[in-house]
């Protein structure tokens, strides 16, 4: 049998009387720890194959709408919204089903998808993009009021021209001609710095603001 010297019986002694003191509570936390990783690497695996089925369903959206498939792009839809609310593809694919409603003209459920997207959607210039089409579908239905609700207010950067020149277009047909132009001129402004790529749309903010001045 193996003797220990003074020093070793010491230490042995201290570390023996230091696992009576806290050998539960490093067992406690070393349980936890090894919890808390199964749990995260479950929770990874989770959000993977979540993400992976909305991906999925999405491309079977994607599918309904080259083909025009109203009804099969309304389903899946509705399943990304349902089973997937949280994540980006339900509110691609509300947009997406959405343009194909108001391509079939059934702008009632266009007008719905876009209010989830408007209203619940997460990602916020996905948002924003779905306030601009509801309100475009809103004018079309004949509720101008309405749709310059969801105009409000307008966001700064991208957008902003966008929002104007729909403004002027809905503040045009109520008859509100120096608001109308009040709009149409702060599209412009907006335009002015945003490169080639807005040449078009700039020009055609500018007639429909010459059309009013007459």
């Amino acid at each position: 049998m193996a003797v220990y010297d003074l020093e070793e019986q010491e230490q042995i002694s201290e570390l023996k009387a230091w696992w009576a003191q806290y050998g539960k509570l490093v067992t406690t936390v070393a349980v936890i720890a090894a919890l808390s990783s199964v749990g995260w690497q479950g929770w990874q695996w989770y959000q993977n194959k979540t993400a992976a089925e909305a991906g999925a369903l999405y491309f079977s959206l994607q599918q309904a709408a080259s083909e025009n498939d109203a009804q099969k792009a309304r389903d899946a839809a509705g399943r990304l919204i349902g089973d997937y609310s949280g994540s980006t593809y339900a509110q691609l694919g509300a947009l997406l089903s959405a343009s194909v409603q108001f391509a079939g003209n059934d702008l009632d459920n266009a007008r719905a998808q876009l209010e989830w997207a408007a209203d619940k959607g997460k990602d916020p210039a996905l948002r924003e993009l779905a306030r601009l089409r509801l309100a475009v579908v809103l004018l079309q239905q004949g509720s101008p009021d309405q749709a310059l609700a969801r105009l409000q207010p307008v966001p700064s950067g991208a957008y902003k021209a966008r929002f104007e020149d729909l403004r002027g277009d809905v503040l045009a047909t109520q008859g509100k001609t120096a608001e109308a132009r009040a709009a149409y001129q702060a599209a412009v402004d907006a335009l002015g710095s945003a490169g080639d790529d807005a040449v078009t749309l700039r020009e055609v903010v500018r007639i429909k603001l010459e059309s009013l001045e007459g």
